[in-house]
């Protein structure tokens, strides 16, 4: 995979990969942004949150789970001091839907963080992850 920022102007970037999307990248204003974009950090944490979004999702289907809702949010503490690493982060799943199985929705989780997703096995090696799985119906 291959991937790439341009600079536009002071603190300002377009960023784009294979699939051929772009997504600007910025900063806050006293660090010289214009508040026009994510922060790379961020775009880590929505990358994580997407790579076992994507497996939970399909594992669930594959096991006829009636998921109506789905979210996944990606909470992190960070270093004080640079390169202020992530230093935990909470994966917090939220399924909707009708008779959803605890048991399908901890299996899910379980093969997303310990086999398929390449961001959670990478974030891992750095910093402790905690998971939680919340069911509404």
């Amino acid at each position: 995979m291959d991937a790439k920022v341009i600079w536009k102007e002071r603190m300002s970037f377009t960023g784009s990969a294979e699939s051929g999307f772009s997504i600007p990248l910025g900063t806050s204003p006293d660090v010289g942004g214009d508040n026009d974009g994510f922060r790379p950090m961020e775009l880590l944490a929505i990358g994580l949150a997407g790579c076992t979004a994507m497996d939970v999702i399909s594992i669930m289907q594959k096991k006829k789970q009636e998921v109506t809702s789905f979210e996944v949010q990606v909470h992190t503490d960070r270093a004080e001091d640079h390169p202020q690493v992530f230093t935990r982060i909470v994966i917090e799943y939220i399924l909707g839907g009708r008779n959803i199985e605890r048991v399908a929705a901890e299996r899910a989780v379980q093969l997303s963080a310990e086999k398929y997703c390449p961001a959670q096995a990478m974030f891992s090696k750095v910093a402790p992850i905690e998971l939680k799985i919340t069911i509404k119906e």
